[in-house]
């Protein structure tokens, strides 16, 4: 048999107070003491990490409340090299209604309330996807700064992240110099994002740290933090370009940061996982990780972005398998 229908008092209760965007990050000047003792115990973070999905128990109508959340927490991404404006604008059409509109009505969900976080492409597609999603409300993310590698000359980087806010990009992901993670050149890494911040004027700056080029948790933390402190309003994990992208282990180091600056500077920094998570089971963990270690607010697209492409896809499978009690095939559920 089916289940019952989600009432509307599960997801109003999942949602909490909305929340009005948090305030800019100003960052503030760089202070090489911050990053004094900042030494991350592996084998800690491994004991933490293997006990999220086994003391939390998220199942039926409470799982299909999360799972609806982290439908508004996407950046629904697309960066091909095959990408095509067409392409691209068949995945706006999918970040307005993310969710088939019988799916919704069977959970007791108004269709339009349920968007994805934001849309993200590279910039030659951003004018194409803000006039796709005029009126909706969702943000378009570019990703800049010589994406993925980041090894283009520091000026073009600049000119690029520039480009994308004239063309209306809200939301600027921009990727570090590995080589001054690597060598502990912490200043350089500091000024570096300061101009990325200065260059996206209005737009919010997400900071990529490619945590799978970094190679340790410690330059984890610590870059994690300088990218803070020069202004980032977000830190996200990965290209989804890496050998390794985002995993619940660097996803720990990173929060745990964010919660230390929010302690000392009194702002709050948003956290966004990107490459590898692409299935129901593995959202929830995230979920679950960020209500544990930095709270409700933390679940809001306000401060919480999972970067992804197939996730929405089984996302939308485990729900009609909620409504049905039946799973689809998985090219039912395309993308776009």
């Amino acid at each position: 048999m089916p289940e019952a229908p989600l009432q509307s008092s599960s997801v109003v209760a999942l949602r909490g107070t909305p929340l009005v965007h948090p305030v800019r990050n100003p960052g503030m000047p760089f202070d090489a003491s911050w990053l004094d003792g900042l030494r991350v115990n592996q084998s800690a973070v491994e004991r933490r990490t293997a006990t999220l999905g086994t003391r939390r128990s998220v199942k039926k109508e409470a799982q299909a409340a999360w799972l609806l959340k982290a439908i508004t927490c996407i950046d629904l991404t697309t960066l091909n090299g095959d990408d095509t404006e067409g392409r691209v604008r068949r995945l706006c059409a999918k970040a307005r209604q993310p969710v088939r509109t019988d799916l919704l009505e069977a959970l007791g969900i108004a269709p339009q309330g349920i968007t994805t976080g934001a849309v993200c492409v590279y910039h030659r597609f951003v004018a194409a996807a803000v006039d796709a999603l005029h009126g909706s409300g969702i943000p378009v993310a570019a990703v800049s700064t010589g994406f993925p590698a980041g090894l283009i000359p520091h000026p073009l980087k600049l000119k690029e992240i520039e480009a994308s806010v004239a063309d209306g990009a809200q939301e600027i992901d921009i990727v570090v110099t590995r080589e001054y993670v690597l060598t502990g050149n912490w200043q350089a890494l500091y000024d570096e994002v300061r101009d990325f911040r200065a260059a996206c004027g209005p737009a919010h700056l997400k900071a990529i740290l490619a945590t799978g080029d970094i190679r340790t948790l410690s330059n984890v933390a610590r870059a994690s933090m300088v990218c803070m402190m020069a202004g980032a309003d977000f830190i996200k994990t990965s290209t989804g370009k890496e050998g390794v992208n985002a995993t619940l282990d660097v996803s720990l180091v990173m929060v745990r940061m964010i919660r230390e600056y929010q302690e000392r500077a009194g702002v709050l920094i948003g956290f966004k996982p990107a490459g590898g998570v692409s299935t129901a089971k593995s959202v929830l963990s995230y979920q679950i990780l960020m209500k544990e270690e930095l709270g409700r607010a933390w679940l809001e697209p306000e401060l919480f972005r999972i970067g992804a492409s197939s996730l929405l896809a089984d996302i939308e499978r485990q729900l009609e398998h909620y409504v049905s009690g039946r799973y689809s095939a998985f090219n039912r559920h395309p993308v776009a």
